[in-house]
């Protein structure tokens, strides 16, 4: 069997992801396209979104975003709805945060919209007490040693 020589493989020759931090223009939704926001990760290119109109639909991830683009679940989604079958659509674009956010601006989302709802951003609770836990015992012990 012969030896590698080169540099690296298929992902050396697949290059790097260069245009990640580019602003690009916001694309509105036009006819037979809906906003959603994921709610499920289902695997096998496919998620569950619930869409601004309501409908809860599984989507499927066209080829082009599937290993470049990653959706993850609260993020905000551009769906094209399918003719025949009211219950599913394909994902053609996922909008980052500062796009939501921009949307949200322009009325195009409702603005009960959490944009963030995947992650946790919540405070933080310091004040969490145990049961049969106090603070004087352990010193007092301590000293005692």
């Amino acid at each position: 069997m012969p030896k590698n020589k080169g540099k690296g493989g298929k992902n050396r020759r697949r290059g790097k992801n260069e245009n990640e931090n580019e602003k690009r223009e916001l694309i509105f939704k036009e006819e037979g396209q809906e906003y959603a926001q994921v709610t499920k990760m289902l695997g096998n290119g496919r998620l569950e979104a619930i869409c601004f109109d309501g409908v809860k639909r599984l989507c499927h991830i066209r080829g082009k975003l599937r290993k470049k683009v990653w959706i993850n679940g609260g993020d905000i989604i551009l769906l094209g709805l399918r003719d025949y079958q009211d219950t599913k659509a394909d994902v053609i674009l996922k909008y980052t945060a500062d796009e939501a956010r921009n949307l949200k601006a322009y009325k195009e989302l409702p603005d009960s919209t959490k944009i963030n709802e995947g992650t946790y951003d919540d405070e933080i609770d310091e004040n969490i007490t145990f049961d049969g836990f106090d603070d004087d015992e352990d010193e007092d012990d301590i000293d005692e040693i």
